[in-house]
């Protein structure tokens, strides 16, 4: 993972809303984006959650009431969250965040979709 895409907003703004578990950002061209605790941890960049390559994805199950206890800043181009359930080796790039941002419909759908497949749940045990 190296540096910034030169093309990539800086953002502006981040808030954690811990009542509503939403990340908010807002980025330097004006676009701001809400981005539900759940979905960065479900969508989380570490290799654990990742794989090692197309496919090697592994399924989280059960993070629908997972919060953000605490996140540090990554040198000047990330950040990197601690969730509540211990999660805390995914480090999001602005341009991860914004990506994230702009496809979060079309990536929720397909969480979802993957989790009917495999007959899971958002809830948590």
């Amino acid at each position: 993972m190296g540096g910034l895409d030169a093309n990539t907003p800086l953002p502006t703004e981040i808030k954690l809303h811990q009542a509503s578990r939403v990340l908010e950002l807002v980025f330097a061209d004006g676009r701001s984006f809400r981005l539900p605790y759940e979905f960065l941890r479900v969508y989380s960049p570490s290799a654990e959650v990742r794989g090692h390559g197309p496919g090697q994805e592994t399924l989280q199950i059960g993070k629908r009431d997972v919060t953000i206890t605490d996140v540090e800043p990554v040198g000047h181009y990330a950040l990197r969250p601690t969730f509540s359930d211990g999660h805390e080796s995914g480090i999001y790039s602005w341009d991860y965040l914004y990506d994230l941002g702009l496809r979060q419909d079309e990536l929720w759908q397909r969480y979802i979709e993957r989790l009917a497949k495999a007959g899971a749940s958002r809830e948590p045990a």
